[in-house]
């Protein structure tokens, strides 16, 4: 039996991975797939990488290129959500803040340095015409962090996934201004190099057995139910989000990662860029 050690966010992106997991799926092939759910996201992620606590991350695209292009010695073998990312930018509920406009120069709660919470925040205020130089970071880790910030006036605005925060939303905890989506793919699954160059035929294994299931995952009978009842959300959010969400069983192209990283360099997130087989194994 081979251990893989694996980390994603606990979010409804990743129930396909536990569902194959508690099916025995994984085990069937000899793979004991250990799973953990990182909250802090990922810039956590990246460094459990680089540290060998982690074999395989499924992990923002954004986030992922920028660590390789740093030195992050992993490549990304495949998109696992082709869609944007719908990033919430939430303040305080009873904030002064009720428009995009407002938040100019007001201090972001992110998860921490590197993370998707960051980077959006650079495509944001780019997007918005703000200067980036003067964006001021708060570091909370997690959503409980971001609550007490943003209630007790530390940060003022925090962008998370939109329907991971909506109960927070409904619950009158914050409110959303505006969305901001990924100007690329959501989620790709990126291998540590050493892992990778010794098990080859496991990792193709494991996105054989991934990719079967994301692939009719949204034919499973009463996945919106499952997913409702397990995140805490409600039944027409997870129905929306399931119809916005694409799942991916292709690798990144060389065209497509030239044009994301070409964005990263334009928005200031990136300042040198790596080259395609540096950064991505076609498998």
């Amino acid at each position: 039996m081979k251990t893989v050690k694996i980390v994603g966010v606990p979010e409804h992106f990743n129930l396909p991975w536990q569902l194959c997991i508690e099916n025995g799926e994984f085990e069937a092939e000899n793979i004991d797939l250990q799973w953990k759910n990182i909250p802090e996201g990922t810039g956590k992620m990246c460094q459990m990488l680089r540290d060998g606590e982690a074999d395989i991350a499924v992990i923002l695209t954004e986030g992922i290129i920028k660590d390789i292009v740093a030195g992050n010695p992993s490549k990304i073998v495949q998109i696992y959500v082709q869609s944007p990312l719908i990033w919430g930018i939430h303040v305080a509920a009873k904030s002064d803040f009720h428009t995009i406009k407002d938040l100019k120069n007001k201090k972001v709660a992110i998860s921490r340095l590197g993370s998707g919470s960051q980077l959006m925040a650079y495509v944001n205020a780019h997007e918005q015409g703000w200067e980036t130089d003067n964006l001021d970071f708060e570091i909370i880790n997690t959503i409980d962090g971001a609550v007490e910030a943003l209630t007790n006036g530390t940060a003022d605005y925090f962008m998370w996934e939109r329907f991971m925060t909506k109960p927070l939303v409904d619950q009158g905890i914050f409110r959303r201004v505006d969305d901001c989506p990924t100007p690329w793919p959501s989620f790709v699954i990126t291998v540590r190099d050493e892992f990778l160059k010794k098990n080859p035929k496991i990792v193709e294994k494991i996105l054989d057995i991934i990719n079967s299931t994301t692939r009719d995952f949204t034919q499973i009978p009463d996945i919106d139910k499952t997913l409702a009842d397990i995140f805490n959300q409600k039944l027409e959010d997870i129905q929306e989000w399931l119809k916005l969400t694409q799942w991916s069983q292709k690798n990144l192209t060389e065209k497509a990662f030239i044009k994301i990283q070409n964005q990263l360099f334009d928005l200031g997130i990136i300042d040198k860029k790596s080259t395609f087989v540096e950064t991505v194994k076609v498998m």
